[in-house]
């Protein structure tokens, strides 16, 4: 992959903040005042048809500042970069510059470090001193490492779920289970990535406690980096996991607790 090329990124947004409008009108100095005189009575403004004096028009108000649209950048390119692992755009092992990447999307390599920086905390990508970024190459040991953390966290938050919310809620979460498995119907690992962390973190939200759906989204994401091997999940398998998110919807609105805590379990085994 050329990594000066460009892959169609975001335009960047414009930065610059807008000169305010300065309004002038020019006064004709009313009869019986001095030519130059600052007058503050009605009479300055001229009468209306009936002789009595005009309203004072409002003053302009200041046309409001743009905030500067510095982060705004960076999270675009945070986004186009995980797009771009997730693709395999961004190999594994492969070293990539804040510069060459800062051209390929069309801007500074300033957002682009930035982004890096975060995407280094999300454990996909590594420093190289005086290089810039390196992709991380996970191995199936990681990967298998993850699944039994995160079933460690959500194995049980979901039993627990299903024995204390009612059937109706579980409904509620169908459309986004849906919208999942058509996704996973086009092959798009990318935008699958979304659309199941979407059902995950919408499942969990329902404990109430949003510190267990920060951190299981977090190893969530972790998860979802491509292993060293690169794209090796193939649609098939895409779609099967989408299934398991129907079928669990379907064992709890039954209230099957047997059935939750094999298919939720199940779920991270075979994490993909």
């Amino acid at each position: 992959m050329e990594q000066g090329r460009s892959h169609g990124a975001p335009p960047r947004p414009g930065t610059g903040v807008p000169g305010r409008a300065v309004a002038s009108a020019a006064h004709t100095a009313p009869t019986g005042h001095v030519r130059g005189e600052h007058v503050h009575s009605q009479e300055a403004y001229g009468e209306d048809a009936y002789g009595a004096p005009a309203a004072v028009p409002a003053p302009r108000p200041a046309p409001a500042r743009r905030m500067p649209q510095r982060y705004s950048v960076r999270g675009q390119i945070l986004d186009a970069l995980r797009r771009a692992l997730l693709s395999g755009e961004l190999i594994p092992g492969e070293v990539y510059s804040g510069p060459a990447l800062g051209e390929r999307f069309g801007v500074s390599a300033t957002p682009v470090r930035e982004a890096m920086q975060q995407l280094v905390l999300e454990g996909a990508v590594e420093v190289v001193p005086n290089r810039g970024f390196r992709v991380t190459s996970r191995t199936a040991r990681d990967l298998a490492e993850l699944a039994e953390v995160r079933a460690l966290l959500e194995v049980p938050s979901v039993l627990r779920l299903a024995r204390t919310v009612p059937a109706a809620r579980w409904a509620e979460l169908r459309p986004l289970a849906e919208t999942a498995a058509a996704v996973a119907a086009t092959g798009d690992r990318a935008h699958y990535a979304e659309a199941d962390r979407a059902f995950h973190r919408a499942l969990l939200g329902l404990s109430g406690n949003r510190q267990l759906v920060t951190v299981a989204e977090e190893l969530h994401r972790r998860a979802q980096w491509p292993t060293a091997h690169g794209l090796a999940v193939r649609t098939s398998c895409l779609v099967a996991d989408a299934a398991e998110h129907l079928a669990l919807l379907d064992a709890l609105g039954a209230g099957d607790l047997p059935r939750v805590e094999a298919l939720v379990t199940g779920h991270f085994t075979g994490a993909r």
